[in-house]
């Protein structure tokens, strides 16, 4: 494929890029938005040994590498980011605008890249964490790393090929590669496109995602190999110090930007709610395109790697206002507790 017919609408798709303020200036929740708690809206994904293995496959380094180009056939591969390890633990509450994560711990193993195509057939990557959970298989992320706006029943409303590589450092698969069995998001995305956007839909507070993975090669489940981190379901408090994590990936597109999606990056600081967008919490932070998803953590313990999730990246100042080079998270509520109770009673 060398020309990009649908390329306009992946410039929209929320899973392409952090959620923009391209079709909406201000979207505060609405009323249809905002009603009684909403049902879930679930999604098949890789159930068959065929189909694990031929994921598994699919995601070679190089496409790996290029995942979120958007133009892959002429792309350059971006070089290794060869920044070295420093088992030296940050400083309790440092804020860090943005850099490389080089001191290992449990989010070097519990966080990783997750890879995903689209309908038209163009990869795209977000990011995503593995939480503790009944059946050691169970990650979030944001809802938009998974699907957009429309008919669950429609196939093309679905990223496929889903694929978590935990620890994932230029190209390798440290842990392994994770195929996803089933996900899940609010049903609030079953909205008609026509009259409901993404970023309306995520402004209002919906953006998580749960994903149940396959277990590994080994029949090992994938918290067994990874770890993970704690989730918790609380009430945002201004000023509490977050650390989140996310593999952005601008400099594919854009050779003036920082990040290329290589390493996994790390931000630190008090988080704030979006002028534009209250329902979204932020912390100042240089990361954009490729972090979505990502966790925000509270109480991290910079020794051992190890926090509690308290939200999923979804967009940054663009969208919900604030000062420039901030990440906004989707607040984990009760709509992504009723995710997180669905996707770990789920077999692995």
């Amino acid at each position: 494929m060398s020309t990009h017919p649908t390329l306009p609408g992946r410039l929209a798709a929320a899973g392409a890029l952090l959620l923009s303020a391209t079709t909406t200036a201000v979207l505060l929740p609405t009323a249809a938005l905002a009603a009684e708690p909403e049902p879930i809206t679930t999604h098949a994904g890789a159930t068959t040994d065929q189909e694990r293995s031929r994921i598994d496959g699919y995601w070679t380094p190089t496409r790996m590498k290029l995942a979120g180009a958007l133009v892959p056939e002429v792309t350059p591969v971006p070089a290794d980011d060869d920044t070295p390890d420093d088992p030296t633990p940050l400083p309790p509450n440092t804020p860090d605008p943005g850099a490389v994560w080089a001191h290992g711990g449990a989010a070097d193993r519990s966080i990783g890249r997750l890879f995903f195509t689209f309908s038209d057939g163009y990869d795209g990557s977000c990011t995503a964490t593995v939480v503790t959970s009944a059946n050691r298989s169970t990650l979030v992320t944001a809802a938009h790393c998974l699907r957009g706006v429309g008919a669950p029943a429609t196939d093309t409303t679905w990223n496929h090929n889903l694929y978590f590589v935990p620890g994932y450092r230029n190209g390798t698969k440290p842990l392994g590669g994770f195929s996803i069995k089933s996900v899940a998001t609010s049903s609030r995305w079953d909205a008609d496109p026509s009259s409901t956007s993404s970023e309306q839909v995520a402004v209002a507070g919906y953006d998580t995602g749960v994903l149940v993975a396959n277990p590994a090669a080994d029949g090992r489940r994938i918290a067994d190999v990874t770890g993970s981190q704690r989730i918790a379901f609380t009430k945002p408090v201004k000023g509490e110090f977050i650390h989140t994590f996310g593999y952005p990936k601008d400099r594919l597109n854009n050779p003036s930007s920082k990040y290329a999606g290589s390493r996994m990056i790390h931000c630190a600081g008090p988080a704030e709610p979006g002028p534009k967008a209250p329902l979204l919490w932020g912390e100042r932070c240089d990361m954009s395109h490729g972090a979505s998803g990502g966790p925000h953590l509270a109480q991290f313990d910079t020794r051992t790697g190890v926090g509690t999730v308290v939200g999923v990246t979804t967009t940054t100042d663009d969208l919900a206002g604030g000062p420039a080079d901030t990440l906004y998270a989707t607040r984990l509520g009760d709509s992504a507790h009723r995710l997180y109770a669905w996707a770990q009673t789920r077999p692995a």
